[in-house]
């Protein structure tokens, strides 16, 4: 996540205010010049002895004060994410070499289930908090062999799981390696499970992880090596446009095209029931919003009309349909890509109000995904075709400070 403090702008604009140069406000707080622009820049966060230095300099009636508390609370908060993101891979890496000798269990399945859900509407950061709780409870059964012979596969089941909502968190937090480490031991749970539908996820989670690091052809394998996997469910689905969107990434506008295509028709021809939702299921209105962030990567302006029409069908059915089934970084998201399709139409207005709502969402919903999708947009927009465009600029710049 983006660690930009409020104490700093602030400390400037007061300062600024009143005339002073970074000196002058150094020798009243009796800190070094330097020091004082660090922390004017977000560079640095100081301890309390300095905000306290510079609200009685600067007369700033507790608003200075209270600016370092909200910030020191917020980096505490990041430290605690940070500290459950080691953890968790840490233990996700043992997982990933663990023998044939597992476990299940209906509490714990029950908790899974919830999870996979309430994921979908909330935050990243207290999800893994949650999903390492559960995920550490279940390896420790594994570990002490606290289960009975036939809740073996089950419970390696609830593990893979687990381990895919701990590799969705790490990516939302913006941790590719963490991510990929949860990923690799989820497919290590649902091989020694013999589960096809969570093998079939869960590779296609591994080339999710891929595609965020702009290793399309990686993110391909692993799409390719998932439709091998079986299983009943949407995963297959899910894996087709995951391909296609790698294939845009590779630049193949025909493979793309014919992805894209090939899981409508599938999707029509009707697929069974997935054993578990939230998260894990792959719904028409998500297959939309895949088509609108694969057609986006490509040239054709006819493609960036289809993508425009896509992402406008994604947010509409998130808007009305259950709230269950709402994916709010996954709108979010959906809104960024209609924004990009529109700049690559050069309709940078229509862009500006799709990205309306994403630009007014809190910090903590402003997930890696988004803050990376809208630098793009950003990039789009200082085209050449967009010199002289006011609109364009003011839109690059709040982009930019977002």
């Amino acid at each position: 996540m983006d660690e930009r403090v409020t104490f700093g702008p602030m400390l400037r604009d007061m300062r600024e205010a009143r005339g002073w140069s970074l000196a002058d406000l150094g020798e009243r707080v009796f800190f070094h010049r330097g020091y004082v622009g660090k922390v004017e820049q977000g560079h640095r966060m100081p301890d309390r002895g300095f905000a306290e230095k510079a609200e009685e300099a600067l007369g700033a009636g507790g608003l200075l004060l209270a600016a370092w508390e909200t910030d020191d609370r917020a980096r505490r908060e990041a430290a605690e994410v940070g500290r459950l993101l080691l953890a968790s891979t840490r233990d996700s890496l043992q997982m990933a070499t663990i023998s044939e000798e597992s476990v299940d269990l209906s509490d714990l399945d029950d908790a899974t289930r919830a999870l996979a859900v309430e994921y979908l509407g909330a935050p990243p950061g207290p999800m893994l908090k949650r999903a390492y709780e559960l995920r550490s409870e279940a390896h420790q059964r594994l570990r002490t062999r606290d289960y009975r012979p036939s809740e073996l596969r089950d419970l390696y089941v609830i593990l893979g799981r687990l381990q895919g909502v701990l590799a969705y968190a790490a990516l939302d937090l913006g941790d590719g390696g963490a991510a990929a480490t949860h990923a690799e031991a989820g497919w290590r749970c649902a091989d020694l499970a013999g589960d096809g539908e969570l093998g079939a996820w869960t590779r296609g989670t591994q080339a999710l992880i891929a595609r965020f690091d702009s290793d399309f052809a990686a993110s391909a394998r692993f799409a390719r090596d998932g439709l091998r996997q079986g299983g009943a469910g949407t995963a297959r689905i899910r894996l087709l446009c995951g391909l296609a969107q790698s294939q845009a990434g590779l630049g193949d506008a025909a493979g793309t095209r014919a992805g894209l295509d090939r899981a409508l028709l599938e999707r029509e021809q009707g697929t069974e029931p997935d054993a578990l939702g939230g998260l894990f299921t792959f719904s028409e209105t998500k297959q939309h919003y895949y088509s609108a962030s694969s057609l986006i990567w490509l040239d054709d302006e006819r493609d960036a009309r289809r993508a425009v029409a896509e992402a406008v069908t994604a947010v509409e059915l998130w808007e009305n349909g259950p709230p269950e089934d709402r994916s709010l970084d996954d709108e979010a998201l959906a809104r960024v890509y209609r924004a990009t399709a529109h700049v690559h139409l050069a309709e940078v207005d229509a862009a500006s109000s799709a990205l309306r709502p994403v630009l007014d969402l809190p910090e903590d919903r402003q997930i890696s995904w988004i803050q990376k999708r809208m630098a793009r947009v950003a990039d789009g927009l200082t085209a050449p075709r967009f010199k002289g465009s006011r609109e364009a600029a003011e839109l690059v710049e709040e982009l930019r400070a977002a």
